[in-house]
């Protein structure tokens, strides 16, 4: 471990802090533009063969960008595209970003660092920087706009210089460094670990634009959301939120495992998959889809007493068609990602003929993502961390996540000797109390000394 993250775990100041040299290479999880066809063939894209850890080179800082010493990241989905090489070779975006020219050309390297989610503590700051400085406790935003780009004060996500970080850039945050725009920063809510707050902003900030921003479907009291694979990273959130909004969470999910996660989330409604005849991650044909939308909707009604008018969808290509289909007439269903395929298939006629919506949502903007986060600064959400991975085990925490076989998020503390550092509001923390706090985990100690 290098000096300066010696010091930080040893609760420097941020005097002592700019006193430290920066390390000319950092430990980092990282992709190798060599392996890319390497999965070409093969069935089992294990993540695990093409992701690695180790030393890699230390960027140079620019005027809007900041060095954070990451303290804990977490895995997401776009973590292992990236490591599958699918549905495209990551290399490919940062060539597109070098031919920006200037300082953009730094990404365009042999090797990628991946990771969109971080909490550390600023080290370092450009000299155009300005709502930031040495020693403050972070989390990273995922999204990477150009902000003198016209569409960027409306909404970010608009942009055409909109980027996702470390999956269209480089410099990611699963590596005991990162750098990064300053203007992706918010503060770390205070009563939360690093490895809690590490594994919250992409996926809460997605939920909450699909969910609650004028961008998505707006939810409101009484609302009867549906909530596909609601024990994932994106549905847990989604629940939470519908909740908070007064509405009517209704999940989805695979097991009875993780039916039981949902009810420690207290969702309303819980629902197993394969009670209602879906099986696998194929998008069922137009038949089945009726079949299975006429059950669910069936279940639905039985438990609710009415059609959803909202549909959450991060799943894809299985359950996009059943959406559509089961969403209330002139209601919404809102799609991000597409853990099961790209391809979607729906009947427009119950599109059309009933009057609802599809809407795509990608990511959060700065203002959405603020808004989230000061959300969990107040306790009104919680993270979902279920696992936790020391940054060695970076593949087989991505390999979790390939085979869907986590609940919630699985994170990894970085050079933190141990979980449960980075609370600096412990009176928040207990006031919310342990079992709230995380309600996918059973929570060890939170110690509040050092970087705590």
């Amino acid at each position: 471990m290098d000096s300066l993250s010696k010091a930080l775990l040893n609760g420097a100041d941020p005097g002592e802090i700019g006193r430290h040299e920066l390390p000319p290479e950092y430990e980092a999880a990282h992709i190798l533009a060599s392996g890319v066809g390497m999965f070409d063939g093969v069935e089992d894209k294990d993540v695990r063969k093409s992701l690695h850890v180790g030393r890699v080179p230390m960027p140079e800082i620019v005027p809007d960008e900041v060095v954070v010493a990451v303290m804990a990241s977490s895995i997401n989905d776009n973590t292992v595209w990236s490591a599958t090489f699918e549905p495209v070779p990551t290399f490919e975006f940062l060539r597109r970003k070098a031919r920006d020219g200037g300082y953009a050309a730094r990404h365009d390297l042999p090797h990628q660092v991946v990771g969109s989610d971080a909490s550390g503590v600023v080290v370092r700051v450009g000299i155009g920087v300005r709502h930031c400085k040495v020693g403050d406790h972070v989390v990273a935003g995922s999204v990477q706009v150009d902000e003198q780009e016209p569409a960027t004060p409306a909404d970010a996500m608009l942009s055409s210089g909109q980027r996702i970080w470390c999956y269209e850039t480089n410099f990611g945050g699963l590596a005991h460094y990162s750098v990064m725009r300053a203007s992706r920063l918010l503060p770390e809510p205070g009563h939360l670990t690093w490895e809690e707050s590490a594994g919250v902003l992409l996926t809460a900030a997605a939920s909450y634009r699909m969910l609650v921003s004028d961008n998505g479907a707006r939810i409101k009291q009484g609302g009867v959301v549906l909530i596909w694979g609601a024990a994932g990273g994106l549905g847990a959130f989604a629940v939470q939120m519908v909740k908070n909004a007064g509405g009517v969470a209704v999940g989805v999910v695979g097991s009875e495992h993780k039916a039981d996660v949902l009810r420690r989330l207290v969702c309303d409604v819980v629902i197993n998959s394969n009670e209602i005849g879906m099986g696998g991650d194929e998008a069922p044909t137009p038949e089945r889809t009726i079949e299975v939308g006429m059950r669910l909707g069936r279940d639905v009604r039985r438990q609710v007493g009415e059609d959803p008018h909202v549909v959450f969808d991060c799943v894809g290509r299985a359950t996009v068609g059943i959406s559509v289909f089961v969403v209330r007439k002139g209601g919404v269903v809102v799609t991000c990602g597409s853990s099961t395929g790209y391809d979607h298939h729906f009947g427009n006629r119950y599109l059309w003929m009933n009057l609802k919506r599809v809407i795509g949502s990608h990511a959060a903007n700065l203002q959405e993502q603020a808004e989230c986060n000061r959300l969990f600064r107040l306790g009104h959400l919680s993270p979902i961390l279920s696992k936790a991975f020391p940054p060695k085990e970076a593949g087989e925490a991505a390999r979790l996540v390939q085979l869907n076989r986590r609940t919630g998020k699985v994170g990894v503390p970085c050079p933190a000797p141990e979980e449960g550092l980075g609370v600096t509001d412990p009176v928040l923390s207990e006031k919310i109390g342990v079992a709230r706090l995380n309600p996918l985990r059973d929570v060890g100690s939170r110690v509040t000394a050092g970087v705590s």
